[in-house]
């Protein structure tokens, strides 16, 4: 049975990473294994998690899992660490005598309990009292709602989680309602469309990503354009000499590095580095998703026998317009990307649209997109977590 696990960033007000919600599917459901009560198990999810390494999903932050009133009764949480987990309890759960017991029993044991999607009603005041934290979703509750429940709330010692954040007016609402987390995809929005100048150092990151990009492979004329950015220069050096790499001697030149990774190698090693600076006021989980969907579609590339570098390239630009708060057909008439990546990008279609939406749909766990996307590329499911979780790796090493 294929099981599909996908993450995704819950930040705090300074929008620095705070946890990760983990997203789950199994090849007989579109939704979290066990949504309708009787397909989950706890050796579903437990048998994913140990094969997987939840640290390595997590990438070492506390991981968010729902849990279904099935699971929680069977201890299913508990076969985590009380350090690693929170305990999501989802909507669909009543608070019966043998539910509220249960909780009572894990917050005792260490661990967080959070109320998923949360609609107030005097029923669920004892799992009130036992939460650490309170999710309410922006997308499906009115506004004067949220402000009572708000309100409300304030009197328990508990964390308001603000759901479904998708822009940065919205996040700067439940700011001033006092929320203290936030999930969903603001971040990965432009906060500004129109009119806004790039700055000169980000100006001259393009230039220096366009030039390597196109620049004739001349280890010399390669050498010298790469040093006259040393910040660059010092990031891949370090990290080619970092514990990713295992090597047993040190690179400690430019030419070293370019014969090490080849013309290919090379070229994409400097993009990735260089776009990370474009993103250097922004949240971290911005570049990160952008390394993250660069590697997997490389990955993918490769499995279709397609260029991957072309692949690399839709991935790690598919977020540049919130890296730089403009419009994408704006910031790719400045690089030499290809009428394909060009047409994904700015017009969402042609041949590389679907593999674009199977890695958006992915990492959100809209599964079912994530499934007609699958089918429109082509692709088989078993390889679809390996490259995933190699691309999690790759993109927290970097």
């Amino acid at each position: 049975m294929d099981v599909f696990v996908a993450r995704q960033p819950i930040f705090n007000r300074k929008k620095k990473l705070y946890a990760y919600e983990l997203l789950f599917r199994s090849g007989m459901s579109n939704g979290f294994p066990g949504l309708n009560g009787d397909i989950a198990t706890s050796s579903l999810l437990s048998s994913s998690f140990f094969t997987i390494g939840i640290d390595k999903i997590s990438g070492g932050k506390k991981s968010f899992i729902n849990f279904t009133e099935d699971l929680l009764i069977r201890g299913t949480p508990t076969l985590f660490p009380s350090n690693k987990i929170t305990v999501e309890i989802l909507e669909t759960v009543q608070p019966s005598q043998e539910i509220v017991d249960v909780c009572k029993d894990l917050k005792k044991k260490g661990y967080s309990l959070a109320l998923d999607d949360f609609v107030y009603s005097s029923k669920f005041e004892p799992l009130i009292e036992l939460s650490k934290i309170i999710k309410i979703d922006f997308r499906l509750t009115p506004l004067d709602e949220i402000e009572e429940m708000v309100k409300y709330l304030s009197r328990y010692p508990l964390k308001l989680l603000a759901e479904k954040i998708e822009t940065y007016e919205e996040f700067q609402k439940a700011l001033d309602m006092g929320f203290m987390y936030y999930q969903g995809y603001f971040f990965a929005k432009p906060e500004v469309l129109k009119n806004k100048e790039i700055a000169p150092s980000k100006l001259a990151i393009l230039q220096l990503i366009a030039d390597v990009n196109t620049a004739t492979f001349d280890v010399a004329s390669l050498e010298k354009l790469l040093n006259q950015d040393v910040s660059i220069s010092f990031k891949l050096l370090t990290y080619l000499n970092s514990a990713y790499f295992r090597r047993l001697q040190p690179i400690s030149s430019i030419r070293q590095a370019i014969a090490f990774l080849g013309e290919s190698g090379f070229r994409l090693f400097v993009t990735l580095i260089a776009t990370s600076r474009l993103a250097d006021n922004k949240p971290d989980e911005l570049i990160r998703v952008s390394i993250i969907r660069a590697r997997f579609l490389e990955q993918v590339g490769k499995e279709m026998n397609m260029a991957s570098s072309e692949f690399f390239m839709l991935g790690l630009f598919s977020l540049l317009d919130a890296m730089l708060d403009n419009s994408m057909h704006s910031l790719l008439s400045k690089l030499p990307l290809t009428d394909d990546v060009n047409d994904a990008l700015i017009r969402r279609n042609g041949p590389l649209f679907p593999f674009l939406q199977l890695v958006e749909s992915y990492e959100s766990g809209n599964w079912s997109d994530f499934e007609s996307a699958r089918k429109s590329c082509g692709i088989p499911g078993e390889n679809i977590i390996q490259y995933y979780i190699d691309a999690l790796g790759w993109a927290d090493n970097f």
